[in-house]
């Protein structure tokens, strides 16, 4: 198996729906904004080539909106999804599966494309089986009033449509162990990888970056936070027993990092890149 980090752009959010109810005064040591209020963050993916298997963790936000749909989020740089994964040596007629934490749209748009003369929509990777799970499924397609401008249909009823949709929990999905978590939304997966003797887990928004380590540091975005804290709190204790590294989606300046054990609770204590940790 090797595992490779894969990130398909960057964009910028509000800050403060980034980190909730935390003042700025203490979010912005480890995430400064612009003059906007605005902080920067990747869409860090994570690809896994294994034998005739290649899967791509979550797929970024794609380019099928229109410009005022990006005008929201500032893009900037030069990564791309496909650009990324060519220069990693692979097409992506070559990506087997797909899976996705959840379907929010920076997570999932990437997945789907216009066809070439912008007519009908397609998958990105037309030979991959898309994995999501049922609840989260109905979640998303059948979205309340506070999410449904995370939820795009474009992003998500093409999967079905064409056929390449699975649900985990129906099919016995066995490629790597998955904690359900509930408070960034309904059924988000955290993917629990075995690799070279230590245990990878993709954080996707259960931790967006090393400054949401605190407990009180909770999205805005969380639709039930108390649940977050809970489910993160558990998680983060886990990690520093277990000494797990974490991938991190959203970090702009961190791939990776591990916690531990401090008189404050679960706190940092080290970050690195994906390469430096597993050669």
């Amino acid at each position: 198996m090797k595992i490779y980090p894969l990130n398909t752009g960057n964009f910028k959010l509000d800050g403060g729906a980034m980190f909730g109810v935390v003042p700025k005064s203490l979010w912005q040591k480890t995430n400064p904004a612009d003059a906007n209020n605005m902080c920067s963050w990747a869409m860090r993916c994570l690809l896994i080539e294994d034998g005739d298997r290649l899967m791509i963790i979550d797929n970024g936000m794609g380019n099928k909106q229109d410009d005022k749909f990006f005008g929201y989020y500032y893009l900037f740089g030069d990564d791309t999804l496909t650009g990324n994964l060519k220069k990693l040596g692979f097409h992506p007629d070559d990506v087997t599966d797909v899976f996705l934490t959840h379907l929010h749209f920076d997570h999932c748009g990437g997945g789907i494309q216009w066809n070439a003369d912008r007519t009908k929509f397609e998958a990105t990777f037309k030979n991959a089986t898309y994995w999501s799970n049922s609840m989260h499924w109905k979640w998303a397609t059948e979205p309340n009033a506070r999410e449904k401008a995370s939820f795009l249909k474009e992003n998500i009823i093409p999967m079905m449509e064409l056929g390449q949709l699975k649900f985990i929990d129906k099919e016995g999905f066995n490629y790597f162990d998955i904690l359900m978590v509930n408070g960034h939304t309904d059924a988000q997966m955290i993917p629990h990888i075995k690799y070279k003797g230590k245990t990878l887990v993709f954080m996707a928004d259960l931790l967006p970056s090393v400054g949401h380590i605190p407990l009180a540091y909770v999205m805005g975005y969380d639709t039930r936070p108390l649940i977050t804290l809970e489910e993160k709190g558990k998680f983060l204790k886990e990690a520093a027993d277990k000494e797990y590294v974490l991938f991190l989606e959203h970090d702009i300046d961190n791939q990776c990092c591990t916690v531990q054990h401090t008189e404050k609770g679960v706190r940092l204590k080290d970050t690195f890149r994906l390469d430096e940790c597993f050669g």
